[in-house]
């Protein structure tokens, strides 16, 4: 069996702020999310990753920069980047803004998937994207263990494209930053090893 860690990137200060980036913000991790990215490091470094893939964002690949400047092999994947929110990203946590997002939230839950923002993807547009990602997890078995760094909403899209759940159920994965979701691949059908895992996280101090 294949095995697959799937994880979130570390904390931005816009995640902090509770901002949305999206696709067309590419922020830094700030020293919560640095700390994140060194605890996940710290606990699971001794597992032998023959790939590393993250999104285009440097949000994703800077939590995983310890493995990656251990030599191990990385690749970009631009399937793998956060949803557009359009002209939303980058704005003021304002009750306008909240109310707005509430609503797009909706819509999807309601199952209009093609809802999107202006300037923005809709939950379909990223479920149709990801597809490429998932055929490269299918379609290397030399890769036998692999991480993955991605992004919230992307990734709840991802996890119910890889199990063959309706984009409804997407709110069923919770997402905190670094959180892992460990899946297995055989005979051509994924499953779930391990969900929301945040082991690595207990007892972090940030000062």
């Amino acid at each position: 069996m294949k095995s697959i860690y799937i994880i979130r990137h570390g904390e931005t200060e816009l995640n902090k702020q509770g901002i949305v980036q999206g696709r067309g913000i590419n922020s830094d991790l700030n020293d919560t999310g640095r700390a994140q990215a060194e605890a996940f490091y710290q606990t699971y470094k001794y597992i032998s990753f023959d790939k590393i893939y993250t999104s285009d964002l440097k949000r994703t690949w800077q939590t995983v920069q310890k493995f990656t400047d251990a030599g191990l092999p990385w690749e970009k994947l631009s399937g793998l980047d956060e949803l557009a929110w359009g002209i939303w990203e980058g704005k003021p946590n304002s009750e306008e803004a909240r109310e707005a997002f509430r609503n797009m939230l909706q819509c999807w839950q309601d199952g209009d998937y093609s809802a999107h923002f202006e300037g923005g993807e809709s939950v379909q547009d990223v479920y149709e994207r990801l597809k490429q990602p998932m055929e490269v997890l299918s379609t290397r078995p030399e890769e036998k263990i692999v991480l993955l760094c991605m992004h919230g909403r992307a990734m709840r899209v991802f996890l119910c494209l890889l199990l063959g759940k309706p984009l409804s159920e997407m709110t069923e994965f919770p997402h905190q930053n670094t959180v892992l979701y460990k899946i297995g691949f055989e005979d051509g059908k994924f499953c779930v090893l391990e969900f929301n895992n945040a082991i690595h996280l207990n007892g972090l101090i940030i000062g």
